[in-house]
């Protein structure tokens, strides 16, 4: 359920917003357009939107001053911590992650950037499908995630990546869960979701479901 990570969450939490803004050369292609792909991803969000992995809050804070009802979900302490000295009372983060959550109640959009990937792909399906279930027709999933067209592009990407000496994006691309496009397509379609994927930049894309 992606919490065997939390370790490298915690580790990461003081510094995960000078990695989002390109000052370490390994993720710079990773977070490229980083600004940009969090409005995508706010723009295509409606109503009560409901954030997993909300991390420190980056996402969170645009669909506040957007003027949308929010409700994070952020496994992580000290992830929540910075997230709501960041947001003040404005926003409720719950603790929880992609499949165990608090109950929660006439959702219009769920929405995540950075954090599907902590899931392997059975439990990719088991969270969609849950999904499925909370979302009314017209209900929208907006992911931004890194994943590939295919088994052969996640295969390219570890070599480029070693190629370049960028080990510890290497190890990441080797340890975590990262799927393609089509996997995540049938997943969704097989739920009742009509999707759509943007490309971001060279690892992100933007995934856009509409329940039927």
């Amino acid at each position: 359920m992606g919490r065997e990570f939390l370790d490298v969450f915690e580790q990461w939490a003081d510094s995960y917003d000078e990695s989002v803004s390109g000052h370490n050369r390994e993720y710079k292609e990773v977070f490229a357009g980083y600004e940009q792909i969090l409005e995508a991803v706010k723009e295509r969000s409606m109503g009560h939107v409901v954030e997993f992995g909300v991390g420190t809050g980056n996402l969170t804070k645009k669909l506040f001053k957007k003027g949308l009802n929010v409700t994070g979900i952020e496994p992580s302490v000290p992830m929540r911590r910075i997230a709501e000295v960041k947001l003040g009372t404005n926003v409720k983060i719950l603790e929880g992650d992609f499949l165990h959550f608090p109950e929660i109640i006439n959702i219009d959009t769920i929405v995540s950037t950075y954090a599907f990937h902590h899931l392997t792909d059975e439990e990719k399906d088991e969270a969609i499908a849950k999904y499925g279930k909370l979302l009314s027709k017209g209900g929208r999933i907006v992911f931004a995630d890194t994943m590939f067209e295919s088994g052969e592009d996640y295969n390219n990407a570890i070599v480029e990546a070693k190629a370049k000496g960028f080990h510890n994006l290497a190890k990441d691309l080797e340890t975590e869960y990262y799927t393609t496009i089509p996997n995540l397509r049938n997943v969704l379609e097989k739920s009742g979701f009509i999707v759509r994927f943007m490309r971001c930049n060279n690892f992100v894309w933007l995934m856009e479901a509409e329940k039927q």
